[in-house]
């Protein structure tokens, strides 16, 4: 819970190309809590992670985030630690994408190691993937 409260839930994700994809997901993980936190990665984390340069960069891609209107918070991720932002938001829910699949397997382990037990992890639905999937949309 934040300070007012409100049930906590954290996504992740690039967010490259804002689509109605990354609307759903964002709407879906709302469900879960009353405040929104979205971390956005880093333009070095995803060169090394996706083996390719995102069309915009992170500031950009936040900027679009916090502009959507969907969210209570927009980070960054960290360029170290991946799971440091987790220790410092301290979720009650954590959401990830359908295909999510980047720095989640030692998720439980972290949460754990945060005496964040009680945290979810909850797996959200795609969204029509075969049309909006920024991968797609690039090319």
């Amino acid at each position: 819970m934040d300070k007012s409260g409100k049930k906590k839930v954290m996504v992740f994700g690039t967010f490259d190309i804002f689509h109605p994809g990354h609307r759903s997901f964002l709407r879906q993980a709302r469900k879960y809590g009353e405040y929104l936190v979205v971390v956005v990665a880093r333009d070095k984390t995803v060169e090394v992670v996706k083996k390719k340069k995102t069309t915009d960069d992170e500031q950009e891609r936040a900027n679009v985030i916090r502009k959507s209107g969907l969210v209570e918070e927009v980070v960054l991720g960290s360029l170290g630690d991946k799971y440091e932002v987790i220790e410092k938001h301290r979720p009650d829910v954590i959401c990830l994408g359908y295909d999510q699949k980047f720095f989640i397997e030692k998720l439980k382990e972290k949460l754990e190691e945060f005496e964040l037990n009680k945290t979810e992890i909850i797996r959200l639905d795609p969204y029509y993937p075969e049309k909006y999937k920024s991968s797609k949309l690039r090319k």
